[in-house]
């Protein structure tokens, strides 16, 4: 992470950070099926080096999953852009629930589609890193919670569109109660080894479930806390 006087990381990046780089990585977005327009701008503006270690700056902008400590990794661009688009296919967003924040990237690309962003993350120095990266972006239309993500955040709900970015082997009730009429939640379930991204609907008291594709992510965790 290329840093200027004050010790700020540069944004715009350098060298294997750079725009051209950017450049790379939505054509390969592309290429594998995003054609949302507004998700694709976003990814290309949004600095991915930043939300890594420095050691590892110079692969942000290749399509792959990167650790970020604590067990957890920063996601695959593609699979944040596929279950960014699958949210916004039923138009505009005003509140969303993430679970589990992690370094803050899909955060960061929702908050820049969606009016206010809730986020839960139970990793305590995860989500003070979260919420570092995320202010150097001058975003402030997010809420944080250190907490328990399986339960959601009734207070704040319901809500327009729930993004998990972990897999829990089943979807927990309190996210089923938690959506609005018509929301949409796109949550990766499952085991270690075969995992699906599901886009679930609200209709009434039903909800349709359409398997987007297989997927790899951390298990969703209920009640483990770490400060």
């Amino acid at each position: 992470m290329s840093s200027n006087g004050n010790n700020r990381p540069n944004l715009s990046g350098i060298g294997m950070t750079s725009q051209r780089t950017r450049e790379r990585l939505l054509g390969r977005l592309i290429d594998q099926g995003i054609n949302s327009m507004e998700v694709l701008d976003i990814i290309r503006s949004t600095p991915r080096h930043i939300f890594l270690d420095e050691a590892l700056s110079h692969r942000a902008y290749e399509d792959v999953a990167l650790p970020i400590g604590h067990n957890q990794t920063i996601s695959q661009p593609y699979v944040v852009a596929r279950m960014t688009e699958a949210l916004l296919k039923s138009g505009a967003v005003e509140s969303v629930l993430e679970i589990g924040t992690g370094c803050g990237y899909q955060t960061a690309v929702m908050a820049q589609l969606a009016k206010t962003v809730h986020t839960v993350e139970r990793i305590k120095p995860l989500l003070d890193r979260a919420r570092k990266n995320l202010k150097l972006l001058k975003l402030r239309n997010i809420n944080f919670r250190h907490g328990d993500g399986s339960a959601g955040w009734e207070n704040n709900g319901p809500f327009d569109a729930i993004i998990t970015t972990a897999a829990p082997q089943q979807i927990p009730r309190e996210l089923f109660q938690q959506l609005k009429q018509g929301g949409r939640l796109v949550i990766p379930v499952g085991g270690d080894n075969q995992q699906e991204l599901q886009l679930i609907t609200r209709h009434g008291d039903d909800f349709s479930a359409e398997v987007l594709e297989a997927v790899r992510f951390v298990p969703l965790l209920v009640g483990q806390l770490h400060h």
